[in-house]
């Protein structure tokens, strides 16, 4: 960081700018925070690859049915079979189903080139319901032993706030009442609403969770009842910030946000920004002790630690943009998101918090204020006794920690990498997920989430043959032959992101691909997750080497060295398959029935980028004292005393943010933030501590080959001047007798010998002369 801009930022005018330029972003990206909600995406296809299978069946879909339509299923049970009245009641409830709003009409409109809407035939019925039992059975609306019926309806809710279709399904919950029967409100609707309501603690009690565990970590940290304030204050300014240029990237630049983006943003932010607030505000203290004016202390702490937090927010951002290069909108969109979010994090954290401290001064450190002309260092403790054991045999040490970490690596083989069906996917009996398992269970298919076949204009029948003949049974078609595209419907009995509906779906694909002249696309849900699972599939082998390379050449460029960045990377990469090891153990004895497809990767960006950062903040402090000290080994014992307790801090702080996303009823979300979190850990308590620390002083001067270290070529400098008071400079002399005065003062001191003898008074005693024989 340049001195200019540590002028700017700690000067005693400059500091009240800085803070003024905050509170300016605070008020035009504050509104927009509760806009972020509108750009959210709760549409799987949204996050599609463009080439998919799926995605060019929907864009030719888009000519006869509005891609936003969102087919929605009233699930009635009564055990032991519906009663006449039972469906005289469900045909009296369809006129005040068809009246409410967002359920679509029968004529369904048509956007025009113009921008106008017009009315066009529509595809299918607005609303498909049983009259009774025989014909429900007939149109496969009523389950054969009579105790399951189904309505289907259609609804539209895209010029509208999405979350109104909570509203729609509470409305449907209350008109469906009948007496003794069981009511669920399921389908494409019905699931899209209850994912709503899963994500709905996220930006509300998740932040406040996140802020919660942040508090008491730097309560505990700093022992202040003060100091907390600022690093949270910044860490909410950078959120706001954050979130505002994401909402602006959303809605303007084509970036998808879903909901797994804007919470993994919430606690990267809070979790990141603590992390570089705690880096700075120890420096800070040190400093505090070397200089008696707090501005040229932050200042000193700014030169001092900047380097190493600008170092690790650049790598952490280098690979959150290494998933761009993903095929799934969800998983691409996801990098700049989070590099949004460190970024912010980190200009704030150079910013803004040193502004505060400065403004604040030394008494926001109460009750324990750092004195000028103590050293606020901490060189002793655990740490210091931590190093000196792992001196004694380092070897030993380094080769032990790996092989446990090796043994932890042996959980992956109970890790299970699936697509998660709908009662899989939650810890939460959502209605939707109830209503489906109800299908399910009496051989209904759910009629509204079809595998939908889309083929040239008047193929249908023929499309229809050829899936009868190959043992479909139901396959009916949809339009008639006077619309653009042709489409027929293929109804499923299993649960759409099953491994059972997959094969139907490749199935059903190989049938149609061979109907001639047809062209013929599949799509639907179950055809669309399939998709989903191919592209996450290929990202996680094409991201996950990516981003390691990517990191691998960032840190041969900070650390100027070849051995050192590869043995950094192998210590992340063994802590990351031990934490995921451990992770499925975990899982395991909580009953989850698998990991979702974009597990691994998510875990592995997040592990590797947050990881090597603790390795970054020890190597810089190293590199910094065997500058200091001339050799690898004592510069990585007082590297570890030094930062042990900040970087512990740091880590716990980071993890114990992500964990907050356990308390989302999300499996997904649930596995992603444990896995990291029990990663983290195990990076900032076992690798960063011991391993690495073993490995530097086993190898020495070595570690840094091929440079000019490795060959004992460092230049030592000059020791730190102690932190005491210095005295005052001596006056410089004005005349003869002063410059007389100041050249004897400045000469060394003769050389002394034995102090000579003396007599009691003082003086030195009399020689006696030796007498001579010959007088007498």
């Amino acid at each position: 960081m340049s001195e200019r801009i540590v002028s700017a930022i700690t000067g005693p005018v400059t500091k009240w700018v800085v803070l003024g330029f905050w509170l300016v972003m605070l008020v035009l990206m504050g509104p927009l925070t509760g806009k972020l909600g509108d750009v959210e995406s709760h549409d799987n296809s949204d996050w599609l690859p463009a080439n998919a299978e799926s995605t060019r069946a929907i864009d030719e879909l888009a000519k006869v049915q509005d891609p936003d339509d969102l087919t929605t299923t009233i699930v009635y049970h009564r055990e032991g079979g519906l009663t006449k009245s039972d469906y005289t009641a469900i045909v009296l409830q369809i006129p005040e189903i068809a009246s409410l709003d967002g359920v679509t009409s029968q004529a369904n409109p048509q956007s025009q080139k113009d921008g106008s809407r017009q009315a066009r035939s529509p595809v299918m019925p607005a609303i498909a319901y049983p009259t009774g039992e025989k014909k429900g059975q007939k149109h496969g609306l009523v389950s054969a032993d009579g105790e399951v019926a189904t309505v289907s309806l259609v609804v539209n809710y895209a010029d509208e706030d999405p979350t109104a279709l909570l509203d729609l399904r509470d409305d449907l919950v209350g008109l469906t009442e009948i007496e003794g029967v069981d009511v669920y409100i399921g389908g494409a609707g019905g699931s899209t609403a209850d994912q709503m309501e899963a994500g709905a603690g996220i930006g509300g009690a998740l932040l406040y969770a996140a802020a919660g565990v942040v508090i008491v970590i730097l309560l505990i940290t700093y022992r202040s009842p003060v100091l907390w304030f600022l690093p949270l204050v910044s860490v909410l300014v950078a959120l706001v910030v954050s979130m505002g240029v994401v909402y602006l990237c959303a809605k303007y630049a084509g970036l998808t946000l879903n909901q797994m983006n804007r919470a993994i943003l919430d606690v990267l932010v809070f979790g990141a920004g603590t992390d570089y607030a705690l880096l700075l505000i120890a420096r800070y203290r040190e400093e505090l002790g070397r200089h008696e004016d707090r501005h040229k202390a932050m200042a000193a702490a700014l030169r001092g630690s900047a380097p190493a937090i600008i170092a690790s927010a650049g790598t952490v951002t280098v690979g959150m943009l290494g998933l761009m290069v993903a095929t799934m909108g969800s998983t691409a969109s996801l990098g700049p998101v989070c590099a949004i979010g460190i970024v912010a994090g980190l200009v704030v954290m150079l910013t803004l918090l040193p502004a505060l401290l400065v403004i604040t001064g030394r008494w926001v450190f109460w009750p324990v204020k750092p004195a000028y002309g103590t050293s606020g260092e901490k060189t002793g403790g655990i740490w210091a006794r931590l190093g000196g054991w792992i001196r004694k045999r380092p070897r030993a040490v380094w080769i032990g920690t790996a092989a446990v970490l090796l043994a932890c690596c042996g959980g992956l083989s109970m890790l299970n990498i699936t697509t998660l069906d709908s009662s899989e996917t939650y810890t939460k009996d959502f209605p939707s997920l109830i209503g489906d398992r109800v299908l399910e269970e009496h051989d209904l298919g759910d009629p509204s989430n079809p595998v939908q076949v889309v083929s040239a204009p008047g193929t249908e029948k023929d499309v229809v043959e050829a899936l009868t003949k190959a043992g479909y049974e139901g396959v009916t078609p949809v339009t008639d032959g006077t619309h653009e595209v042709a489409l027929t419907a293929v109804p499923l009995a299993t649960d759409p992101m099953s491994k059972a509906s997959f094969d139907t779906v490749e199935e059903v694909r190989s049938v149609v691909h061979s109907v001639d002249g047809a062209d013929a696309l599949a799509t639907g849900t179950a055809a669309i997750q399939l998709d989903m699972a191919s592209a996450t599939d290929r990202d996680t082998k094409v991201v996950m080497p990516l981003v390691l390379g990517l990191v691998l050449i960032i840190l041969m460029i900070l650390l100027r060295s070849v051995l050192s960045p590869v043995l950094l990377m192998a210590t992340v990469v063994l802590s990351f398959g031990a934490a995921l090891g451990l992770s499925a153990v975990i899982f395991d004895a909580m009953g989850f029935a698998g990991q979702g497809r974009e597990f691994p990767l998510f875990v592995f960006v997040f592990l590797v980028a947050l990881g090597i950062d603790y390795n970054i903040f020890l190597m810089h402090r190293v590199r910094e004292e065997v500058v200091e000290h001339g050799d690898t080994r004592p510069a990585s014992l007082v590297a570890l005393s030094a930062t042990g307790g900040v970087i512990t801090s740091a880590g716990i702080v980071l993890a114990a943010t992500f964990a907050v996303l356990t308390t989302l009823p999300h499996v997904s979300f649930i596995e992603i933030g444990l896995a990291i979190a029990l990663g983290v850990l195990l990076d900032t308590l076992v690798v960063r501590s011991i391993l690495v620390t073993a490995i530097n002083l086993d190898l020495g001067d070595v570690i840094w080959w091929p440079s000019k270290r490795a060959r004992g070529r460092t230049r030592v400098r000059p020791p730190h001047p102690a932190a005491v008071r210095r005295p005052m400079a001596p006056m410089q002399p004005h005349n003869q007798f002063d410059r007389q005065l100041d050249h004897q003062l400045r000469q060394p001191p003769p050389m002394r010998g034995p102090r000579p003898p003396r007599d009691l008074r003082g003086n030195p005693p009399q020689q006696r002369r030796p007498r001579d024989p010959g007088q007498y």
